[in-house]
């Protein structure tokens, strides 16, 4: 059965590589980290209306909502997976399409893996991180991307380039990875192996990083100071501040929170950009 799914996923790919040209106007935005990437916000009225310019490419087959691997759709959550909450991604999209000419699409594709360590996304150490929980909650999550979620983002953001130009990496994770030092460099080779492998400048395609939650009673903001050297070890690496962002639990923002970060994240993605006029907003 998985061998008549990677052939009908390879089938996608070329079938689409035929039917549709890639349109510049189109811009794409790769999302993977862990649970606050996943998004845990409950999905309020207020979340329900999208902007179609903001699409999502589907990860996961879902049937509620009814959607398709592969496939875009405009971007109503969630945006991860069947029944994932709120995620940056969301008012990431959002905010940048509100402040963008018309002209403009942003898409989004979003795997992440609640409560995985950052080398889960290393393409060669992958195996050493697909059992840091023994718990169905995580292997089940870990499974449903084949078991190598890298590879499974790099497979859809491949299929994402034949529609679009891909334009950003946005990032959230570090609470698994908490006190170490080392993380920034994990992440520098992650980044550099996604960029090789779809064949792109890192000029062209900055990494957002988000911090952790640092509300009260937080489990992991001291992992906040090693986010914020990323920039040390990737120059075109920015990092997205969580201060004032609310959460629900220890580790997990609540939907104002997912929201006030999502915007945070597309400003900063804003000004990176040539359209100068809307970029002193907080």
């Amino acid at each position: 059965m998985e061998k008549v799914k990677c052939i009908a996923f390879i089938g996608l790919l070329f079938f689409t590589s035929n039917v549709f040209a890639q349109d510049s106007n189109f811009h794409i935005y790769l999302c993977f980290g862990q649970s606050n990437m996943e998004g845990q916000g409950k999905i309020e009225e207020q979340d329900k209306t999208v902007n179609s310019r903001f699409q999502v490419m589907q990860a996961l087959d879902c049937s509620n909502p009814k959607r398709t691997i592969g496939t875009w759709y405009t971007a109503t959550p969630p945006l991860c997976q069947c029944e994932s909450g709120l995620t940056p991604a969301d008012y990431f999209g959002r905010t940048m399409v509100e402040n963008l000419p018309d002209s403009i699409k942003i898409g989004v594709i979003n795997v992440a893996v609640g409560g995985c360590d950052i080398r889960l996304f290393d393409k060669d150490i992958y195996q050493d991180y697909d059992s840091t929980y023994k718990e169905s909650w995580f292997t089940t999550k870990v499974a449903a991307y084949k078991g190598n979620p890298h590879k499974y983002l790099i497979d859809l953001a491949k299929l994402a380039k034949k529609r679009g130009v891909i334009k950003g990496i946005l990032l959230h994770q570090g609470e698994t990875n908490t006190g170490d030092s080392l993380w920034p460099s994990y992440v520098n080779k992650i980044y550099n192996d996604i960029l090789s492998e779809l064949s792109l400048k890192s000029e062209n395609v900055p990494l957002l990083a988000g911090e952790v939650y640092s509300g009260e009673n937080n489990c992991c903001s001291s992992m906040n100071e090693i986010i914020n050297k990323l920039p040390e070890t990737i120059s075109t690496a920015h990092i997205i501040s969580s201060e004032g962002c609310p959460g629900k639990d220890t580790a997990h923002f609540n939907s104002e929170g997912y929201r006030k970060l999502g915007k945070r994240y597309a400003l900063q993605m804003l000004s990176l950009m040539e359209y100068k006029d809307i970029y002193n907003k907080k």
